[in-house]
């Protein structure tokens, strides 16, 4: 790696400018609905350095219904806040919040208008590459339980101060000038940094994404996201920390506490610890007198997949993991080889393919060929059409297919599976009533039922459905469509 001269090499970091004597500014917006305004002392927006520095938009922690500008020991706050609006919004409003650092002066808008403004007693903070961004919890190492309860429908970071035109000028969910440094709109279901900085997330407790919000439950609900493989490092770090690196006792610990707990099914899967965002089954396929289920889950490596098999659905033996780094969900097939294929989103890559290398479907090869997903360049009728994630593969004839879900499903085809993969074309032939043909299909099954085939699959906005329909020409060919989510999307990835 070259070496960066020092005034672009400090331009990465939020809140220093190129300019290393003069830190630089920094404006956090969000659009926030709090779910009730008796709250105290959560934030919708942090900014943290993991070292014991915050700068935040918090609700009521000093003063009741009024927003402030949190900080470590309120080193960056004003404690005088009698001159400040309270809030008033009921649960189903977004307000928008905006702090403005500009040197050490600090402005607090909502809605666009001006509602405090000070001078800061210390220096702004300088926020680096550990750097985390959370909503919900105060800050990383509050001691407290008081977390923001609400629904969030944008945040973003800007390595700027705006001023009040451009912050009144925002949309949720729409692009701005400048561009956000950091910028979470939830639409597409999960909670991922559209700018691709903070590369990881994790959703502790009561904290979900739906409907295109982040939705916390004030009891310990919150979002953390940091650069790739950091929140599996600090969680490291603060099991190291509550059990002094004794392995054993940890695991003692664990399963007393498995074994424990009432409300863990007994006749139902989960995976054995950890986190395993976003809960969905993948890759299931039965090999050899045996059902094989896959699960993501997380770690220092990013996300990978846990293998879990079993004779008869209900006694499960665990495997080692052979498939790691990025993978995200897919499902699996026989390939014309007659061996297991997964066919999975490769996270930051695209759509990718893995052959198993034994039949315990404990070792993968993921093919050199990947990312399967087509690249078109301009002119070709295909460019710019489709987003892809969440695929679904399978042999028809000579032929490999992929469903390639995403906000307009595509089809797409290869004769050979280290072959150059072809866009066909839309998914879906034509519309049905109440549903757009450009609908959301993520992590999907397609089988024959009776006469029919079944396209079952989730959308991110309306979870969990299936379209009853034809497979032929290449096409799918709704006739009928119904949702298995039909309160909220909690039944979700099929």
């Amino acid at each position: 790696m070259k070496c960066m001269p020092w005034a672009v090499a400090a331009s990465v970091l939020l809140g220093v400018s190129v300019s290393a004597a003069q830190p630089s500014d920094k404006t956090l917006v969000v659009w926030a609905a709090p779910a009730n305004l008796t709250q105290r002392g959560g934030s919708a927006l942090t900014i943290d350095d993991m070292k014991s520095h915050f700068d935040g938009v918090v609700f009521g922690e000093l003063a009741p219904k009024k927003w402030m500008a949190g900080s470590d020991f309120w080193h960056r706050s004003q404690k005088e806040q009698g001159a400040y609006p309270a809030e008033t919004a009921d649960a189903g409003t977004f307000v928008q919040m905006a702090i403005v650092y500009r040197g050490k002066q600090v402005t607090i808008y909502r809605n666009g208008a001006s509602c405090a403004t000070y001078t800061m007693a210390s220096a702004p903070r300088v926020f680096g590459p550990e750097s985390v961004v959370m909503m919900g919890k105060r800050h990383i190492e509050a001691t407290d339980t008081n977390c923001f309860a609400g629904a969030i429908d944008d945040a973003r970071v800007y390595n700027v101060a705006l001023d009040a035109g451009t912050i009144a000028s925002l949309k949720p969910n729409q692009p701005s000038d400048p561009k956000p440094w950091a910028w979470w709109t939830f639409d597409d279901g999960e909670a991922s940094d559209r700018t691709g900085r903070f590369g990881s997330a994790l959703l502790m407790a009561g904290a979900r994404v739906t409907d295109g919000t982040l939705r916390l439950d004030g009891k310990g609900g919150t979002m953390i996201a940091a650069r790739t493989g950091r929140i599996t490092a600090w969680l490291a770090e603060q099991g190291k920390a509550s059990v002094a690196g004794n392995v054993i006792d940890t695991v003692r610990q664990f399963r007393v506490r498995l074994l424990a707990d009432p409300h863990r099914p007994a006749y139902h899967f989960v995976i054995p610890e950890g986190f395993g965002m976003p809960f969905d089954p993948n890759g299931a396929i039965f090999w050899k007198g045996r059902y094989h289920l896959f699960y993501i889950f997380q770690d220092k490596r990013g996300h990978n997949w846990g293998h879990a098999s079993s004779t008869d659905l209900l006694h499960w033996r665990h495997h080692p993991t052979g498939l790691v780094s990025g993978m995200f969900s897919g499902n699996a097939f026989i390939n014309k080889d007659g061996r297991p294929t997964m066919c999975y989103h490769q996270v930051g890559q695209g759509n990718a393919m893995a052959v198993a290398l034994d039949d315990e479907l404990n070792n993968w090869e993921k093919l050199a060929s990947n990312p399967i997903t087509p690249k078109t360049e301009k002119g070709d009728p295909h460019h710019g059409k489709y987003r892809s994630w969440d695929p679904y593969g399978w042999l028809e004839g000579d032929t490999y297919y992929a469903i390639f879900g995403g906000k307009r499903p595509a089809i797409a085809k290869c004769k050979s599976l280290g072959g150059d993969w072809k866009y066909v074309g839309d998914l879906m032939a034509h519309a049905v009533k109440g549903v757009s043909i450009n609908e959301d299909v993520s992590c999907a099954d397609l089988f024959k039922i009776g006469g029919k085939h079944m396209l079952l699959c989730i959308s991110h906005r309306l979870g969990c459905r299936y379209y009853l329909g034809q497979w032929k020409n290449e096409q799918f060919h709704p006739e009928f469509h119904e949702r298995m989510s039909w309160v909220d999307n909690e039944f979700f990835a099929p």
